[in-house]
């Protein structure tokens, strides 16, 4: 995928967003008091890493140690958001079609909220797994979303023109934790 050209404004630094992920961790930590059985879903790509970031965080500062860590592949944007397709498209893990959920609560984790496709197909997706509850989780959120998606916990709200570009760089896809803005030419 060739990356557009324009400019590029970093908006959030690896030191900012470790503050960011510890804050998000401390409100999910909020939402999970009390629940034993916790499964923390990453969207992939980037939500994946930050799942771990957050269980991470959830594990060392409130002793969540045994959560269940599981990924989920859905597509419809490429990074730059451009429309790869018509449909979002869930992956299923052939591990996951016997996958009980029942009574559990389930995090899903994504870097970006936009337009609420990703998000909306992974929960009806764990939905259907019978959860006690379902919360979400972004890294960002654009305020742009056109489905009935709410996120339970974000860690910035960005209100950015349309045509511009959220990028969240999370290692391993990127060197370096970051979010720039990419105002396209």
């Amino acid at each position: 995928m060739n990356t557009p050209q324009g400019r590029r404004t970093c908006l959030y630094t690896a030191v900012q967003l470790e503050d960011i992920v510890a804050d998000m961790a401390r409100q999910a930590a909020g939402l999970l008091t009390g629940r034993t059985e916790v499964v923390i879903v990453g969207i992939l790509r980037r939500g994946a890493p930050l799942a771990d970031r957050l269980h991470a965080h959830l594990a060392k500062a409130y002793g969540l140690t045994d959560c269940v860590r599981l990924d989920l592949q859905i597509k419809r944007y490429a990074d730059d958001l451009t429309l790869l397709y018509p449909e979002t498209r869930l992956t299923e893990n052939p591990t996951h079609a016997t996958l009980n959920l029942e009574g559990r609560t389930v995090l899903v984790v994504d870097d970006v909220m936009y337009r609420g496709h990703s998000m909306l197909r992974a929960v009806e997706y764990l939905a259907c797994k019978q959860p006690a509850e379902i919360r979400t989780v972004v890294l960002v959120d654009r305020g742009a979303a056109k489905l009935p998606v709410r996120t339970d916990i974000v860690g910035v709200r960005l209100d950015v023109a349309p045509s511009d570009i959220i990028e969240c760089n999370v290692p391993p896809y990127e060197a370096n934790f970051r979010i720039e803005l990419l105002q396209p030419i």
